[in-house]
């Protein structure tokens, strides 16, 4: 709801301003055409800045990567484009992600699937993922859209918590899996962190800060904050082991545009499952991906009955809150 309020908020605001201008354009003589042809043209040129500096920053602060993942220019265009092309679709589909991203569960469905988006979004970035699952015949799947979206991650792994009780309720499933991308995936392990993992099958994240990413520093918020490589919370997250017993996989690219230095998507504990050239949002409409996140959930569903599982290292969810102090900066 946060994110989609603040877009619709922001074009009828910036549509308004172009509007007015126009008007005062039009009226000294300016022409039509080339206004109309500026909304598109000013639209894609944001999208265009925001592209290459995401690029630039993970460019400056790559990590090494093996000659098995190094790509040529052409490559290197198509991981551009393809980046671009995911970002330019974004606004709309978190504009009416409740249309294009809808709840499909119901009583006596399977292991259900939970999608976890990331920093700043809602669950219409899964707009192309929960169309593939549905044309796979896959049932039993959900999505949370946390906010507000500038809170502490420990927020939104309450949020995540009500989600998988309201959705194991409808279903009357034992456990539920994750399937999260980018920040989602350090809500996810927040989440196990306070609560456990007795509640879920598996969790695949995609595209996950896991040791935060030098892209933080371009906004604001405590979760931004706790995003930023180095600090107190993800320390703390990080010194809370995962569950063995747990199928944890961690999928991610070599040619993350948004997360940097790349590396900070290896989990210890978590199956490792790099992919090349492909950029952070672009994760979210990739066929490899797509099959990957299909295989992760089969194998969920496949498992026969719950597994036994470690209690929460937390004292509880008052223990937990105590992470949460960090601020911005």
């Amino acid at each position: 709801m946060w994110t989609a309020a603040t877009l619709w908020l922001a074009t009828l605001a910036v549509g308004l301003g172009y509007l007015l201008v126009m008007a005062r354009s039009l009226h000294s003589g300016g022409s039509v055409a080339a206004w109309l042809l500026g909304v598109p043209l000013f639209y894609f040129a944001g999208i265009a800045v925001m592209t290459a500096v995401y690029f630039a920053l993970a460019w400056i602060f790559r990590s090494p990567r093996p000659p098995e993942a190094r790509i040529g220019l052409r490559r290197t265009l198509r991981l551009v484009w393809r980046e671009f092309r995911t970002l330019a679709g974004a606004a709309p589909r978190m504009m009416l992600y409740r249309r294009l991203v809808p709840d499909r569960i119901a009583a006596g469905n399977g292991i259900p699937v939970v999608l976890v988006h990331g920093v700043l979004c809602n669950a219409g970035v899964f707009t192309r993922l929960s169309r593939f699952l549905a044309e796979c015949d896959v049932d039993g799947v959900a999505s949370l859209s946390y906010g507000p979206p500038l809170a502490s991650i420990e927020v939104f792994a309450d949020q995540l918590a009500h989600k998988l009780d309201a959705v194991l309720a409808v279903t009357g499933a034992p456990q539920a899996m994750i399937v999260s991308h980018s920040m989602g995936g350090v809500v996810t392990r927040a989440y196990i962190r306070r609560y456990g993992s007795a509640k879920l099958a598996r969790v695949l994240t995609i595209g996950a800060p896991h040791h935060g990413s030098v892209h933080a520093w371009l906004f604001p918020g405590t979760s931004l904050a706790q995003l930023r490589p180095g600090n107190r919370w993800l320390a703390a997250l990080a010194s809370d082991p995962l569950d063995p017993t747990l199928g944890f996989v961690s999928l991610w690219s070599w040619h993350d545009s948004m997360i940097a230095p790349q590396l900070s998507s290896r989990l210890d504990g978590a199956i490792d499952l790099p992919v090349v050239g492909v950029g952070h949002n672009a994760l979210l409409a990739d066929p490899q991906v797509f099959a990957r996140t299909l295989a992760e959930i089969e194998a969920a569903r496949a498992v026969p009955a719950p597994r036994a599982v470690r209690a929460p290292t937390s004292r509880g969810p008052q223990a937990a809150a105590g992470a949460t102090s960090e601020s911005p900066g």
